[in-house]
């Protein structure tokens, strides 16, 4: 942290003093905090004072004491600097105003090292119980961070292992999870190659595994197939949605299954309009009451990267359009929404190649964007998880199809800024492709949870993680959407508040030496030049605020030609509507007509034979009006004949 007052030693004895580690400190100072804060606290300070714990572990001493050793021999070789840094940084988290009150009773910054006997109260504590995490530090040795009987994490930005019990569900990856009234559920995923059908529970207040006993329904007894790389969203309070999957037996479109949590029973959810092809490893996200499907790999081996809406209160298919440079085909990809507005998928992979590629969405206008990432250069890696909470968003795990990435990251979606919250080591299950993540909270505060997940063995392992950055982080004040932060009036922005932040550091710097020293001469010389420094940025705050009006004036331009651009947009929608509609008509009436124009084909073919058989009718009474002529010259004919006429003389030249 930039505050942890690194620069300024008297400000960590000074937070030292206020927690109840020096010799102005009475009896009950810290009695604000809780007894595992406290342990820590006390075994930072003395870790950054006097160095790693020699002492030999009391054997005979009180619980108190017995708890004090464990938390300062549990820090190992831990650097001083560090200590302090952390020290100061978890006061600061616990009490932000800690500074200004223990100012008015420290008069001299050195203070005296041994720790007040007494904690926050004279009753016994018992010992807690430690998980040692690797961490980023190559020279350090590991160091153990507490937690509590029901897996408190006292230590921001660390991943701890909490103590669960009851039946822990068959290693697993390619799963889903989510939360729902403080239990997280998981079901399906992969093992050894057999794909699961369990649906297992984690009670996130006791840290206890269940199995969730299915029931049929009589209604719609459906048995759910066992699958993997399907998504579980919470619908309605008291259902879980399951889409999509790999399955041995797998359907040509996506299924859609809901578990009631009430009824313990699975049915199938029928949905109208052209459901997408099968597939699994895509990205489900909840848009208000819509579910929007991007990309995954079909049943072929295929990847995808079409999008789709699934309407929940309709429960309605809809194909999107996009327009721009929509984001190759992948799966195993993370997606999140930012502002109820922008789709953000990161990463994802292929047969052979994984991704570190940021998209952006506007789900207003369906255009795809490709913003410049800020901070980190993230490496590629597919099967990775996230959640959101507030502007960030945590990725962890995931893979190159060569080794497990190690780095917890956080993205600021205004800024679209990276930055590395973690770093672990070894062959762990938080470098494992196909872990899950879901958010959820404990005593008021944030924790991330991850499971399962493959790095070469599958594992069912629980890692959680208290984030500094809050839920209730706020968006910046700039009205920038995500993929255009990068914009002159974001700068604007940032320059402003840069400015307003030198200004209280230089009034903060200038109230410090002036208490520091008695000499009047020094002060009157430290005001002039703070009083310089103040108007020159003051001068700069100015020349910021000018240039971000204008911004502002050019932002209500873009604003209302976008308006304007939106109207005629929606008119031409409308007019397409209508050409569709007409189209629709006319391709209605085309098809009457191919009916009419076959049956016609299929009577003059049968013209074309009654034809034929006139013509041979014809030409055979023809012959036979021949013959009857001839017949009738040779005998003088029929009434010749009644009349006993002699047949005519024969011709010399007839004999």
């Amino acid at each position: 942290m930039a505050r942890s007052g690194l620069a300024y030693p008297d400000r960590f004895f000074a937070a030292a003093t206020y927690a109840g580690f020096g010799t102005h400190s009475s009896s009950n100072s810290n009695s604000k905090f809780s007894n595992d804060v406290a342990l820590l606290l006390y075994a930072l300070y003395h870790q950054a004072t006097a160095g790693p714990c020699t002492v030999p572990k009391p054997r005979g001493w009180s619980p108190v004491e017995q708890s004090k050793w464990t938390s300062w021999h549990g820090l190992g070789n831990m650097a001083s600097i560090e200590a302090m840094r952390l020290f100061v940084k978890i006061l600061e988290e616990e009490d932000p105003g800690w500074y200004s009150r223990a100012s008015n009773f420290i008069s001299d910054p050195v203070v005296d090292v041994e720790m007040n006997v007494e904690l926050a109260t004279k009753n016994e504590i018992t010992l807690p119980e430690t998980k040692t995490i690797p961490t980023e530090n190559g020279n350090s040795v590991n160091k153990d961070v507490m937690v509590d009987a029901v897996g408190s994490v006292t230590v921001y930005d660390q991943w701890v292992a909490p103590l669960v019990s009851g039946p822990k569900p068959r290693p697993r990856y390619e799963h889903a999870a989510a939360v729902v009234d403080d239990k997280m559920y998981v079901f399906g995923g992969n093992h050894n190659g057999r794909y699961l059908n369990d649906l297992q529970t984690l009670d996130l207040r006791n840290w206890t595994w269940s199995k969730v006993e299915v029931k049929a329904s009589s209604e719609d007894p459906v048995r759910v197939t066992p699958c993997a790389g399907h998504s579980l969203i919470p619908w309605e309070g008291n259902k879980l949605i399951s889409i999509a999957g790999h399955s041995k037996d797998a359907s040509e479109v996506v299924n859609v299954k809901a578990f009631d949590l009430q009824t313990n029973t699975w049915s199938t959810m029928k949905t109208n309009g052209k459901p997408p092809v099968s597939r699994g490893g895509q990205s489900v996200t909840p848009v208000g009451s819509n579910l929007v499907i991007f990309g995954g790999q079909d049943g072929n081996r295929t990847f995808l990267n079409d999008l789709h809406i699934l309407d929940l209160e309709t429960m309605t298919w809809d194909e999107i359009d996009t327009i721009g440079v929509s984001p190759s085909p992948r799966s195993d990809h993370a997606a999140a929404v930012h502002a109820e507005r922008f789709l953000l998928i990161f990463g994802g992979g292929t047969h052979a190649t994984c991704f570190n590629d940021l998209h952006v969405l506007d789900l207003k206008t369906m255009e795809w964007s490709r913003p410049i990432q800020q901070g980190e250069i993230l490496s590629p890696r597919a099967g990775h998880a996230g959640v959101t909470v507030g502007e960030s968003w945590f990725i962890v795990g995931g893979g190159d199809n060569k080794s497990g990435v190690s780095e917890t990251v956080v993205l600021n979606m205004s800024t679209l800024s990276w930055s590395v919250v973690k770093t672990v080591q070894g062959r762990v299950p938080l470098a494992s492709e196909g872990l899950s993540l879901v958010l959820s909270s404990y005593n008021g505060e944030d924790i991330l949870v991850s499971f399962g997940g493959y790095n070469g063995k599958y594992n069912n392992d629980v890692n959680l993680l208290k984030p500094s950055h809050k839920s209730t982080l706020q968006a910046t004040k700039s009205a920038t959407p995500a993929h255009d932060s990068g914009s002159g009036a974001q700068n604007a922005t940032n320059g402003t508040r840069d400015a307003d932040v030198e200004f209280d550091l230089g009034q903060d710097a200038k109230v410090r030496e002036i208490s520091m020293d008695n000499n009047e001469p020094q002060i009157i010389e430290i005001n002039e030049v703070s009083e310089r420094s103040i108007a020159v940025l003051k001068a700069e705050k100015e020349e910021l605020e000018s240039a971000l009006n204008n911004e502002k004036l050019q932002s209500l331009q873009l604003k209302q030609e976008l308006k304007e651009a939106e109207s005629k947009n929606a008119d031409l929608y409308k007019e397409l509507q209508s050409v569709r509609g007409q189209l629709a008509a006319e391709q209605s009436r085309c098809f009457k007509l191919e009916v009419d124009v076959a049956e016609l084909r299929q009577k003059l073919q049968a013209m074309d034979t009654l034809q034929k058989e006139v013509e041979i009718l014809q030409r055979q009474k023809a012959a036979s009006e021949e013959a009857f002529a001839k017949q009738k010259q040779s005998s003088g004919g029929v009434w010749g004949w009644l009349a006993g006429s002699p047949p005519p003389a024969q011709k010399p030249n007839d004999v």
